[in-house]
């Protein structure tokens, strides 16, 4: 039977099935699409972590079966010397990392935001520590810091410094190094976001307050740093997140020595978990700086939009 002689009254609920059948379908199809990636997150994010979650307020390991303990492990934390030592040396090691990248990533934007013959490869060059071997990036920047025969304590020693630093065989030393060499690594990824942020601004913005008589100085400041303010929030939140779950460049420069000097709470959950063999106390450790990013996340959030306000 053709549409024209279907009841005007029945058109609508046929056309209406048909549009529920066609979204049906789109929607399965556009479930096809996402489900191979989901099934993996699945099994090797959700669960895991729902799993670390139900760890920490239990007691496992290698030799006995989980046996519920509550708050037991939280108690045992507070109570280490271990683990306020850990907390420490993260907090500092973000708070060294997290402005000096920002700041050389912004400096080494600008200064590259140019048109000049053969930029691309100083561009190129700086951001390629990045992707390089992290194992190597730490096996070098060892012998730059190597107390007796390094390059660095060379230099100091030439411009007249007697007793250069010990660097990374010295406890007071050896986490201002791993800082230096992380800044060194992470800010040429940085200064590439950066980069993008500053060829997105108006050039017509420049003009106006170059004309209006502004100086180098206050277009920087009333110009730039407002239009970079969405960069430079996900910069942050980059940087903050990636400083406070560090741990491969720390386990290959010092594996968290002299002492416990660079010892930061990723690798005490490694040594208390992997090392150790305490699956519930490394995962409620673990629980513990999963709640201290989400919170200073959460903040960064406010703050933001507080500003935009």
């Amino acid at each position: 039977m053709s549409t024209d002689t279907i009841p005007s009254t029945v058109a609508p609920a046929v056309h209406s099935r048909g549009n529920r059948k066609q979204a049906r379908r789109n929607t399965l199809i556009g479930w096809t699409f996402i489900l191979p990636n989901f099934l993996g997150f699945l099994a090797f994010t959700l669960i895991p972590v729902l799993a670390a979650f139900a760890l920490s307020f239990m007691e496992w390991t290698s030799f006995t079966a989980p046996k519920w303990v509550g708050l037991a492990n939280f108690q045992r934390m507070f109570a280490s010397d271990s683990f306020w030592i850990a907390l420490r040396n993260t907090v500092v090691y973000a708070i060294g990392h997290v402005p000096l990248t920002m700041a050389l990533a912004l400096l080494l934007a600008m200064l590259l935001n140019r048109k000049l013959k053969g930029i691309g490869f100083f561009r190129v060059a700086i951001f390629f520590p990045y992707i390089t071997s992290l194992v190597a990036v730490a096996v070098v920047w060892n012998m730059l810091f190597s107390p007796d025969s390094g390059p660095i304590n060379q230099f100091l020693q030439a411009v007249g410094i007697a007793n250069p630093p010990g660097w990374t065989s010295s406890s007071d030393w050896a986490l201002p190094a791993v800082i230096i060499t992380s800044v060194w690594r992470d800010m040429g990824y940085y200064m590439v976001l950066y980069l993008a942020g500053l060829q997105a601004i108006p050039a017509e913005l420049y003009e106006a307050a170059e004309v209006d008589g502004a100086s180098a100085w206050q277009r920087f400041w009333n110009v730039t740093i407002p239009s970079l303010r969405p960069t430079t929030f996900f910069v942050v939140v980059m940087l903050t997140v990636s400083s406070f779950k560090v741990f491969d460049l720390i386990v290959v420069m010092t594996n968290g020595g002299p002492g416990r000097s660079t010892t930061v709470l990723s690798q005490l959950i490694y040594q208390e978990g992997i090392g150790e063999g305490k699956f519930g106390y490394s995962s409620a450790i673990s629980l513990v700086l999963f709640l201290i990013v989400l919170t200073v996340t959460v903040l960064q959030f406010k703050i933001q939009q507080r500003r935009e306000r």
